[in-house]
């Protein structure tokens, strides 16, 4: 899909941490001053000493490069167009769609390989891009009996659609020409929540492909909900003034009600996950309405998002992923999970381990969704305490 992510390309820096965006550390790029984008670009803040965005592009031949950069300007006016220009605020409007509430965890199924039973679980994720046949601009599966059938599901449990795939399943998505309709297929099948594509915000390519890709995000996540699903808006974000951006943008529309976001790649690793969450935390304190927050990965981001957002639920790849690589989950004497292995005959199905595995699953993060609350009670009892007599006298000497 897009030529930056050719390993045959080369390097922009070798350590591609001197990409991130920091504004509070690194100054503005020079060239940024200038650039007719910078009003809603913000600018580039990092430690790679470039002039401006448009050296991250490394296509020898700019004819043929597909990001969204003045590179390949006929390219790029056609890009502009599709998405109606960068600005997310001439985005159309939608309804407010009531959301309901979600369990702390929901498992995410993606087959149901190796397996032959019907897992029983009340809520389970589902990739978007497994329920979408591209080619014919329909669902792959007729009813919610079908659809559960090929998944091994309860026909009965909710279902939260999960937007977030590799690149060229999610690209596919945006070509489609009819997603108005899959949308409504899609609508009867009455889904809890559904979150759009996480079209991808890279740190390696001119902001311009970055702001089309936030746009892009937005118009899906407007459709879904034109079609009257239940929608977390996705927000990717590169920079603070990414995140300032959707900050703005929401705290205009009331029909956005739930963010969701991904912690599993880059946005995962080290102090790049505290950067976020950070980000996070501050846009939900500038917008005036209660957000939920739907997550995946980035367990060490559970407890402090929980304290910036109304409720937090995690999209849980492990127990499919584990369960996979015959793996079992267990409670340490001291609560924490490990996971173990657990071999199976060769050919035996994993309905049993699967099923345990996201019981366990569960479980733990309830226990965690309780311990983090306690946390919070009893941080805001210390800081509420009534002064003692030490307190007074400091301050009346």
């Amino acid at each position: 899909m897009k030529n930056a992510n050719n390993n045959s390309l080369p390097r922009i820096v070798r350590n591609s941490q001197r990409l991130w965006d920091d504004a509070a550390t690194m100054p503005c790029s020079l060239g940024c001053v200038s650039c007719v984008d910078h009003p809603i670009c913000g600018g580039a803040h990092n430690n790679a000493s470039f002039f401006d965005c448009s050296d991250y592009c490394r296509c020898n031949d700019k004819a043929t490069c597909d990001l969204v950069c003045r590179g390949n300007p006929k390219q790029f006016v056609e890009r502009l167009r599709e998405v109606n220009g960068l600005d997310l605020k001439n985005a159309p409007r939608a309804p407010i769609v009531s959301i309901e509430a979600l369990p702390p965890m929901v498992p995410l199924i993606e087959h149901s390989t190796a397996r032959v039973g019907t897992l029983n679980s009340p809520i389970v994720a589902l990739p978007l891009h497994a329920l979408l046949d591209i080619n014919a601009g329909t669902l792959r599966y007729q009813d919610r009996d079908a659809l559960s059938q090929k998944f091994g599901i309860d026909p009965n449990a909710r279902l939260v659609i999960s937007g977030v795939a590799r690149d060229r399943r999610i690209e596919r998505y945006w070509a489609a020409t009819d997603r108005a309709a899959m949308l409504e297929q899609l609508a009867a099948l009455d889904i809890a929540l559904i979150t759009p594509p996480n079209y991808s915000v890279l740190t390696d390519v001119p902001r311009t492909d970055n702001m089309h890709a936030m746009k892009r995000i937005l118009m899906a996540a407007v459709e879904m909900m034109q079609a009257g699903l239940p929608t977390a808006l996705h927000v990717n974000a590169r920079t603070e003034r990414d995140y300032e951006r959707w900050a703005e943008l929401i705290a205009e529309r009331p029909e956005i009600q739930c963010l969701a976001f991904e912690f599993a790649t880059g946005t995962g690793r080290g102090e790049r996950l505290d950067w976020h969450v950070a980000q996070l935390s501050a846009l939900a304190a500038r917008v005036p309405q209660p957000l939920g927050l739907v997550m995946r990965g980035g367990m060490r981001a559970l407890e402090p998002l929980r304290a910036a957002f109304a409720a937090v639920t995690m999209i849980d790849t492990d127990a499919f992923t584990k369960t996979r690589c015959r793996q079992e989950a267990q409670f340490r004497p001291d609560g924490k999970l490990v996971w173990r292995q657990h071999p199976t005959p060769r050919g035996a199905p994993i309905d049993t381990l699967l099923q345990q595995n996201v019981a366990a699953l569960h479980s733990n993060h309830i226990i965690l969704e309780r311990t983090h609350a306690e946390r919070r009670r009893d941080a805001a009892s210390r800081g509420l305490r009534a002064p003692n007599r030490a307190d007074r006298q400091a301050r009346e000497g």
